[in-house]
């Protein structure tokens, strides 16, 4: 069983992603210029996540159904904090969230024991 996020990506299509300028590449970060913009002095938003109805640039395929990110090595810290539901024991409220506006229902502990016994 793939990981629920690869059949998920609700949280990429939910909310912005917002990190301190210092994260892009031209700074010295790891997250390419092109793929972000400016929120204000001291932050950018990767692109797409900025709206009211967000979908960062870097997701690819379709949310619900299989789902990737093209930048997934050096995506910003956001992106890894944002912890799907029970993968560390501990419910995310974010996730749910996110699952709920897509129409998918909130992940359940069952999941990670089901991923780790096939």
């Amino acid at each position: 069983m793939p990981h629920p996020c690869q059949s998920c990506g609700a949280c990429c299509a939910a909310f912005r992603v917002s990190f301190h300028w210092l994260g892009l590449a031209s700074a010295g970060g790891a997250i390419p210029d092109a793929l972000a913009e400016p929120v204000d002095k001291h932050r950018m938003a990767m692109k797409g996540t900025d709206a009211r109805n967000p979908h960062c640039v870097a997701l690819q395929g379709a949310v619900g159904t299989q789902v990737s990110c093209s930048i997934y090595g050096t995506r910003p810290d956001p992106c890894r904090d944002l912890l799907p539901a029970w993968e560390n024991g501990q419910a995310s409220p974010q996730c749910d969230r996110a699952r709920q506006r897509y129409g998918l229902p909130p992940l359940m502990p069952e999941i990670w024991f089901e991923s780790v016994s096939l």
